[in-house]
């Protein structure tokens, strides 16, 4: 896939970037730098390979999957500008 100077412009429209028209054939070209790259990873054989989190064999540290609810409740609430009774106190917005 080549990318021209109209898909460039295009990109960058989309992406919200100011490029100028001077610049979008180096930006053209960079596209088509990336796409080049991707279509030699393509290329690589991967079968047989596992997915892995690491390049050295380690596990990742786990802890318990607990529901709890924090212990930090009068830490929070000391954030906000109205507290009462242990919850957020906010104005009235609906009759």
């Amino acid at each position: 896939m080549s990318i021209d100077v109209d898909t460039a412009r295009r990109v960058a429209h989309l992406a919200r970037i100011a490029v100028a028209d001077d610049d979008l054939p180096a930006l053209a070209s960079s596209f088509n730098a990336i796409l080049g790259f991707v279509e030699q990873l393509n290329e690589v054989d991967v079968d047989g390979v596992e997915p892995m989190t690491s390049v050295t064999p380690m596990r990742l540290k786990r802890r318990a999957d607990e529901v709890t609810d924090g212990n930090i409740q009068q830490k929070i609430l000391s954030n906000a500008p109205d507290a009462r009774e242990g919850f957020f106190a906010v104005p009235k917005v609906v009759e």
